[in-house]
């Protein structure tokens, strides 16, 4: 049985960033992440849009805003000491209508809490000046927003970690955790044991941290989010990144507009519930996962509060022409022939037996084990941040 003194489960963004934090406080120690891919950020991390967030949109003092400001810093320098490609484009909110403007304001009170400078209040004719397509009657220019390719930094950080001599058991599931003084992992090949534990297991962090806590009151509930992309020639639509107004109640931004560090602009996603809980397709369904959902007295709570939020996503799921004229709200001028299939990414995203889907990030601790369990946008951004709290808490240091 191979021993170590930490194990990282998942080797997504957010657990690759967490063993970097802590080797680089202790390079002695010995750590091996295990992951059940084949390879690193084969999910969540792999499959998103590569927006550096700003911070604008969490509540203050939250662990989303604190994280992700500071992460964001983090972040950035570790892609100037890389060499790193990333861009700071800056990105515009749009209202589309007068009765989003008081969640326009709220938004840009939350920004100069949060610390943001140079957030400005756009007029109709200032969105045009800044993205000529976009329509709104009210905005905001958020200048910290930047795009960047989440796979480059993890590629980055698994070749830190290879230096450091930090070992990666890939085509491993996590079977069984025993939490003793030492803590024993059982996986479909091998055994482990390790004196502390850390799991970032995404869209499976329920199952896992009900591994050692089986009293947990939340289900990782799957949502896919489904894009569109603009034809390159007609690209020139929109310049940085347009976002809607979110809806505060349902935590998720809406359908927006993004121009990637590829230069290609994709358009999404929605925000439907997958069958599956690693359901790329319309047509992934796994009966196990579906059942955990179904029969969880919060997903119901949930369903019933949203239901017509629900019908709506499934109907721009299975209508193109729905989806574009959502976007039409942004950009009047898009048209369904502008746009074509584009990727999809599943979200996984904690619902507590109430039926109230957790906002904030969320970790679980005891017995040196460490769960991060609810970890959706901005993970990515914010993972160094993360990492950081994470390697405190394990190593029992200040940094």
């Amino acid at each position: 049985m191979s021993s170590y003194d930490i194990i990282v489960v998942g080797a997504g963004i957010v657990g690759l960033a967490t063993a970097y934090q802590i080797i680089q406080n202790d390079s002695n120690l010995r750590i091996c992440i295990i992951e059940k891919e084949k390879t690193i950020c084969q999910h969540q991390t792999g499959n998103n849009s590569g927006v550096i967030h700003s911070g604008i949109y969490y509540k203050p003092n939250s662990l989303k805003a604190l994280n992700c400001r500071h992460g964001y810093k983090l972040l950035i320098d570790f892609c100037n000491e890389n060499n790193i490609p990333y861009k700071i484009c800056g990105k515009v909110i749009v209202a589309t209508n007068e009765t989003e403007l008081p969640r326009l304001n709220t938004l840009y009170e939350r920004g100069i809490n949060n610390g943001l400078e140079g957030l400005k209040i756009l007029s109709s004719k200032e969105i045009s000046e800044i993205e000529p397509f976009a329509k709104g009657v009210k905005g905001i220019y958020v200048p910290q927003t930047g795009v960047i390719d989440f796979k480059v930094v993890c590629q980055k950080l698994s070749e830190i970690l290879e230096s450091k001599k930090v070992e990666f058991k890939f085509s491993e599931t996590l079977r069984k955790i025993t939490v003793a003084n030492i803590i024993k992992i059982q996986t479909d090949k091998d055994n482990y044991q390790c004196k502390k534990l850390v799991t970032c297991c995404g869209l499976f962090s329920d199952r896992v941290a009900r591994m050692t806590n089986p009293e947990i009151d939340f289900r990782i509930i799957p949502f896919r989010g489904e894009y569109y992309k603009l034809l390159p020639e007609k690209s020139n639509f929109v310049k940085t990144l347009i976002y809607p107004v979110p809806d505060p109640e349902f935590p998720f931004l809406g359908v927006h507009f993004t121009r990637r560090i590829s230069n290609e602009v994709e358009a999404g996603p929605n925000a439907v519930f997958a069958f599956k809980r690693e359901g790329y397709k319309k047509t992934d369904i796994n009966l196990y996962d579906l059942k955990e959902s179904l029969f969880y007295p919060g997903f119901l709570k949930m369903a019933i509060k949203y239901w017509k939020v629900g019908i709506a996503e499934y109907y721009r799921s299975f209508s193109k022409r729905a989806f574009v004229n959502a976007l039409k709200k942004l950009i009047p001028e898009i048209s369904t022939v502008d746009l074509v299939k584009g990727g999809s990414g599943v979200r996984a995203q904690a619902c507590d037996i109430k039926g109230k889907l957790i906002d904030d990030f969320l970790i679980v601790e005891n017995n040196n084990v460490v769960h991060i369990c609810n970890a959706p946008s901005p993970a990515a951004t914010a993972s160094l941040a993360i990492g950081e709290t994470i390697a405190k808490t394990v190593l029992n240091v200040r940094f």
